[in-house]
């Protein structure tokens, strides 16, 4: 794990590369190579906590029509799910620098189980606002100290290991449509509340691994700070920054327009049922896991800024495309789509990390936080653009901000050490 660090004022201002465990324990981790039980732990609590994530876009439709909601309303649940989840991020991984918490993850996914049996029972409009606000708080405490423990557990394979915990999460996304289509549309608003199961059993599973890390942290010891010499200068990582923000935005605006409307612009459009529309959801949210894989090891591999060039420029062709094509081509654009864009998000955030490594769980809230936020603030908008232009707008609208990938090449070249730890 991280640890804070003692520092000047110049050298906070400047990234460091600085050990990211107690003395020791990082080179012994590289030796025994990844801890693939921890590993898998971690990236199936993720898988957990995103499937009931995604429960609340998946069943927009139901909650719509049951309570005569307008599109600009449906974009403020989102909203209120993401506000909480991006706010807090950066707070939690701040606090989590200076004294980690072991425990805190399941401690949080509790937020989460409570927010699911509210929902589950929501008949006001504010008391829906609230319920997903509660599923957001546990998202807030969840990602940075997970992404963490991650990476303690990653062998020194830091895109690996970001990879394997995007991949849990990502398929969890996919399956909160499928799970709609199966058990809430059948069953109602009510069978929500059968989801908080999984909630619990992510919370035994995150106190298990709480049990590993509490060792790992035991010992503190102040890091020696030793800049890189070919470490980027402050104003680089400043710049770098932006530019990651910029891409992020870019790639997750465009998924967030694909989770929260694409069900309604297939409905539209092509006069699906609620059902299939919540399949054609599922497809693109599949591509998009299996694509969150292999940006990490690529990243490894041949260099993260290569990857991040790739993986938002690349989808651009199949974006312009997708308000043009018919049903069963917009099926197969939007795979090449979510394969292509998912595989920047390790690449991001493990980029990220390495401009800033003395405020890892800073930095890694502050990323995840943009996520979301980008993705509740994107969600509103859109939905407000979509009540006066019509749905399919959106989509012509949101066609070119794979563009913003061009901004990558503003990002530096990193250390080698960086890039092969």
């Amino acid at each position: 794990m991280n640890k804070p660090v003692i520092v000047s004022e110049e050298t906070a201002a400047a990234p460091v590369m600085v050990a990211d465990a107690a003395p020791g324990l990082t080179a012994k981790a590289a030796v025994a190579g990844p801890a693939y039980v921890v590993l898998a732990g971690i990236s199936f609590s993720h898988f957990l906590n995103d499937t009931m994530q995604s429960l609340i876009a998946s069943v927009y439709p139901i909650l719509k029509d049951a309570y005569a909601l307008d599109y600009a309303q449906i974009g403020m649940i989102t909203l209120a799910f993401q506000f909480t989840a991006s706010l807090l991020q950066p707070v939690v991984g701040h606090f989590t620098d200076k004294k980690a918490q072991p425990f805190s993850l399941a401690i949080g996914m509790g937020f989460t189980f409570v927010g699911l049996l509210l929902l589950s029972v929501a008949h006001l409009y504010p008391i829906i606002l609230i319920a997903a606000a509660l599923v957001g708080l546990g998202s807030a405490v969840f990602h940075p100290e997970s992404a963490r423990i991650a990476r303690l557990a990653s062998g020194g394979r830091y895109g690996f290991a970001q990879s394997v915990f995007q991949l849990g999460g990502s398929f969890g996304t996919s399956m909160g449509p499928v799970l709609a289509a199966l058990i809430v549309v059948p069953f109602g608003q009510p069978s929500i509340a059968w989801f908080s199961s999984i909630a619990f059993l992510a919370i035994v599973i995150l106190w298990r691994i709480g049990v590993w890390y509490r060792p790992q942290i035991t010992t503190k010891k102040t890091a020696v700070v030793e800049r890189h010499p070919d470490h980027p200068d402050s104003r680089r990582v400043k710049i770098a920054l932006a530019v990651l923000v910029a891409l992020l935005f870019s790639k997750q605006l465009y998924v967030s327009s694909l989770s929260s409307y694409y069900i309604f612009y297939l409905i539209d459009k092509f006069q699906v049922s609620t059902q299939a529309a919540q399949l054609y959801l599922f497809i693109f949210l599949a591509a998009n896991a299996a694509g969150a894989f292999f940006g990490g090891p690529l990243g490894d591999r041949y260099g993260r800024k290569y990857v991040l060039w790739f993986s938002v420029l690349g989808a651009l062709p199949f974006t312009l495309a997708l308000p043009y094509a018919g049903l069963a081509t917009s099926a197969v654009l939007t795979v090449f789509i979510g394969l292509i864009l998912s595989s920047a998000t390790s690449s991001i955030i493990v980029f990220a990390q390495e401009l800033m490594p003395h405020r890892f769980g800073m930095i890694s809230g502050v990323f995840f936080g943009v996520a979301f936020g980008i993705g509740g603030l994107g969600a509103a908008v859109l939905g407000k653009v979509a009540d006066h232009t019509g749905i399919a707008f959106v989509y012509h609208l949101c066609a070119f901000l794979p563009a913003l990938g061009l901004l990558a090449v503003f990002l530096p070249k990193m250390p080698r050490q960086a890039n092969s730890e």
